[in-house]
């Protein structure tokens, strides 16, 4: 049963988290496993928080969640909580974390905006810092106090490239995650027009988001201290997944406009280069 759960979960891996199955895949067959049970029982809470359905639905089904996630038992048949709890037989891996992103996704269907950056972070740590340190709990350290932060702010930095690559997108689902000073200080409004096309000064607008990239990086600078303190495939895997959004990040910085008006991406080639390069690094 669990055997076949876990292939149930890197499908998912492989056809819903693809920029993750580039790191995940670097992993040995028991961390990979268990990871892909992580990222599956993620994928299904964030499903939950960008679902289309009345947002009192949602929040019924991410309390669901919540008690099959404490049930410490899977119900039969679902395959994802019958992985991930044998995962986390296998793996000190922090499952409360999960509640945090399902908070953070609680926050989605509620709306929720930020006045400032550190609300911004506050929510970046719920939906990512916790993936951030659920992974780490599969990768293993041998100073898990020190790593905790570093995959927290790893987290962080995925997540702030993704509010980037999503400005648009969000925009037109009615969501806005950039904080309100920042609005202001840029002179933005992310206001639409009836094309769906942003109404602000495109200057201010290519400004604010570079502003944005700026403090993103800063992220990535102190999360990429966590590999060093991994295992050589761990330490392939989270260099990876960071330098696959790293590269996002940069295409945002070097053209705020063409992800102001669509969603940015990496090419498969360059995912692949940047995790055959993050394998061939963390064995020197």
């Amino acid at each position: 049963m669990a055997s076949h759960a876990y292939r149930h979960c890197e499908r998912i891996v492989r056809t819903r988290a693809r920029n993750f199955s580039y790191g995940i895949r670097l992993l040995p067959p028991r961390q990979r496993r268990a990871l892909s049970a992580v990222y599956a029982f993620a994928r299904r809470i964030d499903d939950i928080g960008d679902g289309d359905g009345p947002a009192e639905q949602r929040l019924v089904l991410l309390d669901a969640a919540r008690r099959s996630l404490r049930a410490r038992r899977p119900v039969h048949g679902d395959l994802v909580m019958v992985a991930l709890f044998d995962a986390a037989r296998r793996f000190p891996i922090p499952l409360p974390a999960f509640e945090e992103l399902i908070d953070g996704c609680a926050d989605d269907v509620r709306g929720v905006r930020f006045a400032g950056y550190e609300d911004l972070l506050g929510y970046c740590r719920r939906v990512a810092g916790s993936v951030g340190r659920l992974s780490l709990g599969v990768f293993g350290t041998a100073d898990r106090a020190a790593a905790e932060p570093l995959a927290d702010a790893l987290g962080v930095a995925l997540q702030l490239t993704n509010v980037l690559r999503d400005v648009h997108e969000d925009r037109l689902a009615g969501r806005v995650y950039l904080p309100a000073e920042d609005l202001a200080r840029f002179g933005c409004t992310l206001e639409l027009d009836g094309a769906g096309r942003f109404t602000d000064p495109p200057d201010r607008l290519e400004a604010l988001i570079r502003f944005q990239t700026s403090r993103a990086r800063d992220w990535y600078d102190t999360g990429m201290r966590l590999p060093p303190m991994l295992d050589r495939r761990s330490a392939a895997c989270a260099g990876a997944m960071a330098g696959i959004y790293r590269g996002l990040l940069d295409r945002i910085a070097a053209c705020p406009a063409e992800a102001l008006a669509g969603r940015s991406s990496v090419p498969v080639w360059e995912k692949a280069m940047v995790a055959a390069r993050a394998l061939a690094g963390a064995g020197r």
